[in-house]
């Protein structure tokens, strides 16, 4: 997969050779900063597909919509469409409506109570919401409310999801919606949690005089979860029809998917060990539940893996997305389980279906193919036969497919070139380029350049990286190196696009900055990725620790000024390298950092690592804690003290040991911040980075202008 990358004596080359005559000019403060436009002008940006013909063009000047026709150019102002004339919302803590041009009207009277989560049936004749941890509806058309249930507590939650399962399951986008309209509006499908075994965790909040708790009931990695019932209502009320599942086992229940008659849910459900998915095709009348597809890997299985299931029109099959194979790709199913083909396959990885055309029984898809650090279109027939790259040379494409595949536009670019915009029909073939948001006096700057190269480790890797340059290199100088990172299991940052302006400050001060992704990053597909089971930490650091070697072995760094940094999962990683690895990092910045597995909820972590129970080892080796008596350097800490996913929890018990051991470290702590922080706190946290940067790796004052 990494052949093909630059390697640092040819990137250093070509770095040397661009003819500095001709740059004259160097960025400004304001222009590093990138206050001030600098390299690139505006463009109008792609918003997507009006119909077949016109495209969607944002003006960025005018602030507007347009409709552009894809054979003549020609434009006119476009409104979208409303997704239904019918509006529901909440207001004053109650739900309205509002019916095509019709004044809004207000369909619940509960202003002591607050309604959640209002969905609009399919027929527009229903409203369901949540209300104090049960399920209701509203008639529209009469107003009159139905109650589905009624054993709510503060414990057991219908339609409302229990924190684990809003955080890592369904997701934060659901606002913790937990129930599903039939299509054809006559029953709703929802999930019912006890949480009445899961530990709370308190969060304190400090505001006013006596401050208060949010109690929330939060799994650690090896306490109970969640019992969870998948339950189906009739939509004017009645009995509750349990889909036949053991509420009492240990197990998780993903995203369910509603068949096209509504004659059945599609339920995903996983073993506590998150290694076996099996789908069930659930009866709404009886419950009862048939298997449909049975899926196991002896790593995990990512249950909230994006766009697992898409069903097609014909209402015959549908086409799943797994990495069962050591990579992403995709599958043609019956809707009974049965396997058709595989669509697609090798050492490389899909990601994204763009478009299915079942007229022609053609996909369109976007994968890293060519190389794992860039993203292309293709199309590839249903049978896995015609496979075809329909972009173009060495960029990150950004696709927008036709509804009828006809054409596409894709937003493109790579570290050297900015952002481009190109039509091309459904073969490949260019209709014209859009715009290009190279700035005229582009040649004219001398700034850090962007290059991609790869490290080595010593059993094979090539690990990718992008390194930005200092403006005026001299590779006979040391510099000061920033290295970023996140770090997570399938998480890599590294990919070939431009970048901006948002590193130059740094690069005109000589500071080398890179960002490194490891072998278990998802450049290597699932097979790579499995290789953190059981012992997460371990194969992070020792390829950062190999890219530190590598970095500290050239004459142009700075042997004592490497500073590595990074956020949540980067947090945990920056604290391991300023212990565990302190022999080659010298400087950290760790935002929310988790310091000890166990303070982490089950389901992410025990993907991963399994239980405290099972693998007391791997949680002892994954632990900054562990490492304390190893810490040198100079760490500073950040936290909100309201973080509801990584608790603060991690950091105070990290600086409690770093105490105790007597060592220097530095905190700050962001009142009222969550798993980050908004408003003035994001400024000070940047002129917090800017004061660190200028004091240990540049060892100078910070300039009068960024005080």
């Amino acid at each position: 997969m990494m052949k093909n990358m630059f390697s640092l004596g040819i990137c250093l080359s070509l770095f040397l050779a661009v003819p500095a005559a001709a740059q004259t000019k160097r960025l400004d403060l304001d222009q590093a900063w990138g206050i001030k436009r600098s390299l690139t002008k505006p463009i109008n940006t792609i918003e997507g597909w009006a119909d077949a013909r016109h495209y969607i063009e944002y003006d960025t000047q005018a602030r507007q919509l347009y409709a552009v026709d894809s054979k003549t150019g020609q434009r006119r102002t476009y409104t979208p469409p409303p997704s239904s004339d019918t509006e529901v919302y909440i207001q004053d803590k109650d739900i309205y409506i509002r019916e095509g041009g019709q004044a809004p009207r207000r369909l619940t009277q509960s202003p002591a109570e607050e309604e959640k989560n209002p969905t609009l049936s399919p027929d527009n004749r229903y409203v369901a919401f949540t209300r104090n941890n049960d399920l209701y509806a509203i008639s529209v058309p009469d107003g009159r409310e139905i109650r589905y249930t009624s054993d709510a507590t503060d414990v057991i939650y219908n339609g409302w999801a229990s924190w684990v399962y809003y955080e890592e399951i369904l997701g934060r986008p659901t606002h913790y919606k937990a129930f599903w309209w039939s299509p054809d509006s006559k029953s709703l499908a929802f999930m019912r949690f006890d949480d009445t075994e899961v530990p709370m965790f308190p969060i304190f909040g400090s505001k006013g005089q006596h401050g208060y708790v949010e109690q929330t009931r939060y799994p650690k990695a090896g306490d109970p979860n969640p019992k969870v019932r998948v339950g189906f209502v009739p939509v004017e009320g009645g009995e509750t029809v349990w889909a036949a599942f053991n509420e009492n086992d240990d197990q998780y229940f993903g995203q369910p998917y509603w068949s096209y008659d509504s004659n059945s849910l599609m339920v995903q459900w996983m073993n506590r060990d998150q290694t076996n998915l099996k789908f069930y095709a659930i009866d709404p009348v009886s419950g009862s539940k048939k298997e449909i597809y049975d899926e196991k890997q002896e790593a995990w299985i990512d249950l909230s893996h994006a766009e697992r299931i898409t069903y097609l029109k014909d209402n015959k099959h549908y086409i799943l997305k797994s990495d069962k194979t050591g990579w992403a790709h995709y599958y043609l199913y019956t809707l009974d389980g049965t396997l058709v083909n595989p669509i697609t396959a090798g050492p490389w990885q899909v990601s994204a279906l763009q478009l299915v055309d079942e007229q022609n029984r053609v996909i369109y898809f976007t994968a890293r193919k060519e190389h794992s650090t860039t993203e292309d279109l293709y199309r590839v027939n249903y049978d896995g036969s015609g496979l075809r790259r329909l972009t173009f040379g060495n960029y990150t494409h950004e696709v927008h497919v036709a509804p009828d595949g006809a054409h596409f536009i894709t937003t493109y670019s790579n570290v050297e070139t900015p952002t481009k915009i190109a039509l091309l029909d459904n073969r490949g073939k260019l209709i014209r380029e859009l715009a290009d948001s190279r700035a005229d006096d582009f040649s004219d700057y001398r700034y850090g350049r962007t290059e991609m190269i790869t490290i080595p480790t010593p059993d094979g890797y090539a690990l990718p990286a992008t390194i930005t340059w200092p403006t005026d290199f001299d590779e006979t100088k040391p510099h000061p190196v920033i290295f970023s990172i996140y770090g997570g299991p399938d998480a890599g940052t590294v990919k070939n696009t431009w970048k901006g302006t948002a590193n130059q400050h740094w690069a005109n001060e000589g500071i080398v900055q890179i960002a490194v992704d490891h072998r278990a990053s998802g450049h290597f597909g699932k097979q790579g990725v499995a290789l953190m089971h059981r012992n997460l930490g371990k194969w992070e650091m020792e390829d950062y620790i190999t890219a530190a070697k590598w970095l500290k072995s050239k004459p142009w760094v700075a042997k004592d000024k490497l500073l590595i940094t990074g956020h949540s999962y980067g947090g945990y990683i920056t604290c391991l390298a300023l212990t565990k690895g302190a022999d080659y990092f010298d400087y950290g910045i760790a935002g929310a950092p988790v310091t000890s597995w166990e303070l982490y909820d089950t389901h992410y972590t025990e993907r991963f690592m399994d239980t405290p129970q099972d693998n007391p080892e791997g949680y002892k080796n994954g632990s900054v804690l562990t490492y304390i008596d190893q810490y040198k350097g100079v760490l500073r800490i950040m936290h909100g003290d309201m973080d509801d996913n990584v608790h603060m929890q991690n950091t105070i018990q990290l600086i409690d040991e770093l105490q105790n051991a007597g060592k220097h470290f530095e905190l700050m702590i962001y009142p009222g911040g969550r798993h980050g922080w908004t408003g003035p706190k994001v400024v000070h946290d940047r002129m917090e980075r800017i004061r660190f940067y200028y004091r240990y790796l540049l060892e100078k004052p910070v300039p009068e202008a960024l005080r």
